[in-house]
């Protein structure tokens, strides 16, 4: 299994989520909804691991699943 929860951004999180934040700033529901989708693909592209893709969204799907 991949290891999802360790911290690799330390401090740098908190900067990438203050810019994460910034380019969701007056984008409709629906842009912002796009700009999260773009990212998603961007990064999934940048991991190239199908397995750590999987594993990522199976964390990320595990607190809707009933």
């Amino acid at each position: 299994m991949t290891d999802l929860g360790s911290d690799r951004l330390g401090p740098a999180g908190d900067v990438f989520y203050a810019a994460l934040l910034k380019a969701h700033e007056g984008l409709s529901p629906e842009d912002s909804a796009r700009l999260n989708a773009r990212l998603v693909l961007i990064l999934a592209n940048q991991v190239g691991d199908r397995n750590v893709l999987q594993a990522a969204l199976d964390k990320a799907t595990e607190r809707f699943a009933s």
